[in-house]
């Protein structure tokens, strides 16, 4: 006869609902949860002391936890945290935890305004590459033999034009410069087209072009068509990060940035015969920049990812500043590694 106790055991099943992070038991018959319940401002705060985190000023606090989300500031604290603890590490501060914060939402922003010029440039060439080769209105540049003719591309082909109408239909009325070309001239040439393409399908479509398209594409930003194609993809999914806003300092893509000149110029470090920064880090992101953006938009941009970094590193006291350095895929002496790269873009020129 079967125990009651192993009755009670078989009752249960236990699953993980990986969406919310939570822990389900569940019953034959019915279910009981661990829930993340709701938590007022002063709970939280009871659970941030609770957890070893200094809080300096309790009601500056409160109106941070208020505007920004606990939820998302917390998303902040593994840099400070004891992993097997699971509580922060003496002497840090709530001060400390939102500066990092902070700092992700400035570099961030540093980030999307960069991508944004990256992607109006792509728009503008491909626009007048394809617009100059096989026309300017929608049945001549969105006819299927203007693309690959592989057969593994047909289906992508296909499926690239159809997104492309509908973005024709949808903003034919509703997006001023297609409205007034579809009003005055009865179609909507590429040019403008690409205004109402997201980034994404602008990418896609570049990787569906025809060889030759591709080449004369990526020689304009003076790269491969196979770096340019996996590099705009990568692109694209750093775009939807910043774009919802979330964590950026610390992200790693699961496709790497093949190895280009440009490492090999900065002379990144090798292990076993890989490059340890600039693959699949938020270096490799500083990598793409390199190669896409002109000289002076790519220093720019630099100079304030590093005033950003100072920034923070003024603001931290309980971890080093190369530990978020670290966690970002950037050698400590960044700066100096891309320096070395400016310089021989100027022996170059000069």
């Amino acid at each position: 006869m079967t125990t009651s106790n192993t009755l009670y055991q078989k009752k249960y099943k236990m699953c993980i609902n990986f969406k919310k992070n939570v822990l389900y038991f569940k019953k034959n018959n019915g279910c009981d949860t661990m829930e993340k319940i709701f938590k007022t401002i002063d709970e939280q705060i009871q659970i941030l002391k609770d957890k070893n985190l200094i809080i300096e000023d309790v009601e500056y606090t409160k109106e941070i936890l208020l505007r920004e989300n606990y939820f998302f500031i917390m998303g902040y604290r593994t840099l400070f945290i004891k992993p097997k603890e699971k509580k922060f590490i003496t002497g840090v501060t709530f001060d400390e935890l939102y500066a990092l914060f902070s700092f992700d939402r400035s570099f961030r922003n540093i980030i999307l305004k960069n991508i944004l010029v990256i992607e109006n440039q792509l728009k503008s060439v491909i626009s007048y590459q394809l617009s100059k080769k096989y026309g300017y209105r929608e049945k001549d540049y969105l006819d299927p033999k203007n693309f690959n003719n592989d057969r593994d591309k047909a289906k992508r082909v296909k499926d690239l034009i159809d997104k492309m109408k509908r973005q024709i239909r949808i903003n034919a009325t509703t997006h001023n410069a297609t409205m007034h070309y579809v009003t005055n001239y009865g179609y909507i040439p590429l040019w403008v087209l690409v205004k109402v393409l997201s980034f994404g399908i602008v990418c896609e479509l570049y990787t569906v072009l025809k060889k030759e398209d591709q080449i004369e594409i990526s020689d304009i930003f003076k790269t491969t068509p196979q770096v340019l194609s996996d590099i705009l993809i990568l692109l694209s999914n750093y775009r939807n990060l910043c774009a919802h806003e979330d964590i950026l300092y610390e992200h790693r893509t699961e496709r790497v940035v093949p190895d280009t000149k440009y490492h090999n110029l900065m002379n990144i470090p090798k292990m076993d015969g890989e490059y340890i920064y600039g693959k699949n880090d938020m270096f490799s992101l500083i990598i793409i920049f390199k190669i896409l953006l002109n000289n002076n938009d790519f220093r720019l941009m630099m100079k304030e990812i590093e005033y950003e970094i100072e920034l923070l590193d003024g603001k931290i006291d309980s971890i080093s500043i190369n530990k978020v350095l670290d966690r970002m895929g950037f050698p400590q002496n960044y700066m100096e590694i891309i320096g070395r790269w400016l310089k021989w873009i100027i022996k170059i020129k000069f």
